[in-house]
């Protein structure tokens, strides 16, 4: 089965930047739709951003104007390029492809 495993979070102040990336093991981003979702303590997990199969980007609008969704051309990885971020960016980020989930990676921003 293929597995996706996400990396890139941390600890960021407000207003800083992190990429997080999504590699699969496989290259099943070429293709086929996928998104970053969040989830922030006590809250349901949310779409933030989604790469459509021909490549279309969607984002939710808190996150508009901030965040990039990205893949390589192999089709083996998806990053997430987060500038500005804030507070209630916090949250652990989950990529996603269908049924398949990765394990998350923790970001944390600080005011």
């Amino acid at each position: 089965q293929v597995q996706l495993e996400e990396s890139g979070g941390g600890l960021v102040q407000a207003g800083g930047s992190l990429r997080l990336s999504c590699t699969a093991s496989d290259s099943i981003f070429r293709r086929r739709p996928m998104g970053w979702y969040r989830q922030a303590p006590g809250r349901q997990r949310e779409l933030v951003a989604s790469l459509t199969g021909g490549g279309s980007r969607n984002y939710a609008e808190s996150v508009k104007g901030r965040f990039t969704i990205a893949k390589t051309a192999n089709g083996y990885t998806v990053f997430l390029q987060m500038n500005s971020l804030k507070p209630e960016d916090t949250g652990i980020y989950y990529c996603n492809q269908g049924e398949l989930w990765g394990q998350g990676t923790q970001v944390t921003v600080s005011s």
